[in-house]
């Protein structure tokens, strides 16, 4: 399976979500989300392949969605706007994505990954 790893170096659950593709023999192409963030359109595949509602996309727990106040903007739910927002910044979106030939995983939950790769 081909699969694209989206991370923040810096942030935790991507370097334990990296070691754990590692730990399990996953390959993957691994992309900074701050040096190579997706663009709009890029984000627009990930977000149909993944069967997720868009909101599920932004890391609202960064300080950025914060300061530019997102939240009512998000709960609008304005696709094509939320898409540009999202690809304006990688600090924006939650991470790490995984992008697989079947779908995406956002945010890394062992179990689901477990579930996505068949381990």
């Amino acid at each position: 399976m081909k699969v694209l790893f989206i991370e923040y170096p810096k942030c935790s659950t991507c370097q334990k979500a990296k070691k754990w593709l590692i730990e399990n023999k996953i390959y993957f192409e691994d992309r900074d989300i701050v040096k190579n963030n997706p663009n709009s359109e890029e984000i627009k595949e990930y977000w149909k392949k993944s069967g997720e509602p868009l909101k599920k996309f932004f890391n609202t727990s960064g300080v950025l969605y914060r300061e530019m106040n997102l939240k009512e903007k998000v709960a609008e739910n304005k696709e094509e706007e939320l898409l540009e927002i999202l690809g304006s910044n990688g600090m924006l979106i939650k991470r790490p994505l995984i992008i697989g030939e079947n779908g995406v995983l956002i945010g890394f939950k062992e179990d689901n990954w477990k579930i996505f790769f068949n381990k």
